[in-house]
């Protein structure tokens, strides 16, 4: 929450820090790779030849307001934004990481919402399924986590084609009499857009 800004000050802050301060800490740690999304960073590094321990210290000197905390892989294994990456002898792969409070509760197939918004979830979750290059019992795993959302939540699925593509978008049974177009939400007070209707 907060002003429509705020991220953008946030994104911009975050970089000049970077420019300031990541080339020397990254170099004084023998930081292999550095990759950051908004305020989540994964640090790639021998852990034979530093310590965590110095590298988050120094991370939290960097200023005053800024304090990170570190999660190391257990297990060989590191959770990363809604990815597990396995480190393996010979490589790495990845899977499809849930939150232990995740729920499978999407907007329902039956619900009064528009389609779009009902599909926009679904999309998401078959583009991310094909978009990461995951083994083949992931997949299937995760494909099978998908239908298990679809059903719970009453949407049709054919299964003999699990893809985006089968599932039965509703069609109207008549033309309708009205159009409708949608617009952006721009940051206005509900109480500025309820007067303008009390005027008119």
């Amino acid at each position: 929450m907060g002003a429509p800004s705020s991220d953008l000050t946030a994104e911009i802050f975050l970089q000049y820090m970077e420019h300031l301060h990541l080339a020397r800490l990254t170099h004084r740690h023998r930081v292999i790779n550095y990759f950051r999304y908004v305020d989540n960073i994964l640090l790639i590094f021998d852990p034979n030849q530093i310590n965590i321990q110095a590298i988050l210290d120094d991370f939290n000197a960097i200023h005053p307001k800024l304090q990170f905390t570190a999660e190391t892989e257990r297990e060989s294994t590191l959770n990363y934004l809604d990815i597990s990456i396995h480190r393996t002898p010979t490589n790495v792969k990845t899977s499809i990481y849930r939150k232990p409070t995740f729920t499978d509760t999407i907007i329902p197939y039956n619900s009064n919402h528009a389609t779009q918004h009902k599909y926009a979830t679904v999309k998401f979750l078959f583009n991310r399924l094909n978009t990461y290059d995951l083994q083949k019992e992931d997949y299937q795993h995760e494909l099978n986590i998908i239908h298990n959302i679809l059903h719970n939540n009453s949407f049709p699925i054919m299964p003999q084609k699990p893809h985006i593509h089968t599932l039965v978008q509703e069609k109207p049974s008549h033309t309708p009499k009205h159009r409708w177009a949608s617009f952006t939400y721009v940051g206005k007070e509900t109480s500025y857009i309820t007067n303008i209707f009390r005027q008119t």
